[in-house]
């Protein structure tokens, strides 16, 4: 199951967050229920143009040990999305803080993809009482620049939006999208989960100007110097076929000081979603060693 809880944002912004698990029981001992008020704390934290639905199967198989949460962030999902919102790095990074603080999570596990791992380590290291452990899923630290932007910009203008049908959209992202290299349907149910039905067919749950604003307050800088700032152990995942390259992972785990380093083979940048038990088996031992401390 997965409860619903209101989070207030910055600038007022309400943001939905879901909680994975059953939610504790009143006066319930928290070592006989391991997901309890006494348990450690994952807060699961989407890429662009993604929702907190994507990480379900991964919050669920973590709440068997964990509180499980994860963050519709601003713009996305059951979020708000005001059209005068900020889509700054800092709106973002104080959004995951308020959750955090609000939900009583602190120190928890941040685990983010893509741009989630980037708001999770800016808070890593701007607020390491509120980060005991670090899942970074396939985002580059590097500047991807001006050139990508325009990419990006144009990719959103030949979606063929309004879609007609859910199997419209699973087939042009899994299969027609000039982006696809081979067939991944995957990626085409991935993208169905962020469509809504209007009356004249299917659109995304976001507003695709957003997103432009959103990824520009990161594409244009690097972020090293944020990563070498986080303190608390960090685990590097990449998938094989993914954005983010080997030499640039392992880069970011030498730049780290507490960094560590997994691939999972035969996944693309959806890690999670496009192989959930590798992913699992991936992050099982990393999770480990945070128990263990």
């Amino acid at each position: 199951m997965a409860r619903r809880i209101d989070v207030t944002g910055a600038g007022g912004v309400r943001l939905a967050a879901w909680e994975f698990g059953d939610p504790p029981k009143t006066g319930s001992d928290p070592t006989e229920h391991p997901t309890g008020s006494g348990a450690p704390s994952v807060l699961l934290l989407h890429g662009l143009m993604g929702r907190a639905s994507h990480w379900a199967s991964t919050a669920r198989w973590l709440s068997g040990r964990y509180r499980a949460v994860a963050l519709d962030q601003r713009g996305h999902g059951r979020s708000d999305k005001p059209s005068q919102a900020s889509f700054t790095r800092d709106a973002y990074v104080d959004d995951t803080e308020a959750a955090l603080e609000q939900l009583g999570l602190g120190p928890a596990v941040l685990i983010g993809h893509a741009m989630g791992a980037l708001t999770a380590w800016q808070l890593a290291a701007q607020r390491p009482d509120l980060v005991r452990g670090l899942i970074i899923c396939d985002m580059r630290a590097s500047a991807l620049g001006a050139a990508s932007q325009r990419e990006w910009d144009q990719w959103f203008k030949a979606w063929p939006v309004p879609f007609a049908t859910l199997a419209d959209v699973r087939k042009w992202f899994g299969e027609d999208d000039p982006w696809v290299e081979r067939p991944n349907p995957a990626r085409g149910e991935f993208y169905a989960e962020v469509m809504a039905e209007s009356p004249d067919g299917w659109r995304p749950v976001f507003d695709l100007g957003q997103m432009l604003r959103s990824r520009e307050t990161w594409v244009y800088d690097a972020h090293w110097e944020e990563l070498a700032q986080v303190r608390c152990p960090t685990l590097v995942v990449r998938g094989l076929d993914g954005a983010l390259g080997r030499a640039e992972a392992q880069e970011m785990v030498r730049v780290l000081p507490r960094g560590r380093y997994a691939e999972v083979a035969d996944a693309g940048h959806l890690v999670h979603y496009d192989q959930p038990d590798a992913w699992r088996t991936a992050i099982e031992p990393f999770l480990d060693t945070l128990q263990d401390a």
